[in-house]
């Protein structure tokens, strides 16, 4: 299990060390199964940036939640959850699943929205 673990952290951070901007599109595409160009477009009918600021998003300048520069590069989501493709599309989903009493809300994602989410956000390093 652990090492399960460890290579679906390993594989995203390789995914998302690509240094040609399509790759990284290309790569976050893959690892989620979402599309990383409708991403800013879907985090903006949310509302995520009321919340976030997050780079390449319109508005998105809130400072209620954590900034997600550079998300790609981190170990963990809301300081426990793995970074992982499952977990970050879980999260963005239902993240009181994850961490009961979180303070980001359930926002009714669809799974095709969440996943075009987690692509942009693995778009960010």
């Amino acid at each position: 299990m652990r090492r399960s673990v460890l290579s679906a952290i390993l594989g995203v951070v390789v995914a998302v060390g690509c240094s040609n901007r399509h790759d990284v599109r290309e790569q976050a595409a893959r690892l989620t199964g979402g599309d990383p160009d409708k991403g800013p477009a879907t985090i903006g009918r949310y509302g995520c940036g009321a919340c976030h600021d997050i780079p390449g998003v319109r508005n998105a300048r809130g400072t209620v939640g954590p900034p997600l520069t550079a998300i790609a590069r981190r170990t963990y989501l809301a300081g426990h959850v793995l970074n992982t493709p499952k977990d970050m599309v879980t999260w963005i989903q239902h993240p009181q699943q994850l961490e009961h009493g979180t303070a980001m809300p359930e926002m009714h994602v669809t799974d095709a929205d969440a996943r075009d989410i987690a692509a942009y956000l693995y778009t960010l390093r």
